[in-house]
């Protein structure tokens, strides 16, 4: 199984947090959506395939700064 992380900087984008929280998709049991007020960072954890991110693309403006995939042990 793969897990695979991503995180988004939100100080350069078209939105903030708050704003995401309000428009959040649903995830499938094996993903998470994660957050960094101070840094203005939001993110997820999904494990196995990554769920659809084309609203949260949009939303956001930009694509994630990290895009990281881990063998889960």
């Amino acid at each position: 199984m793969i897990a695979r992380i991503l995180i988004w900087n939100l100080y350069d984008s078209k939105t903030n947090i708050a704003e995401l929280r309000e428009h959040l998709p649903y995830l499938p049991d094996d993903a998470h959506w994660i957050s960094k007020e101070g840094e203005e960072r939001f993110g997820l954890v999904a494990f196995g395939e990554l769920p659809e991110l084309d609203e949260m693309q949009a939303l956001i403006g930009t694509d994630p700064i990290v895009y990281e995939e881990y063998d889960v042990e």
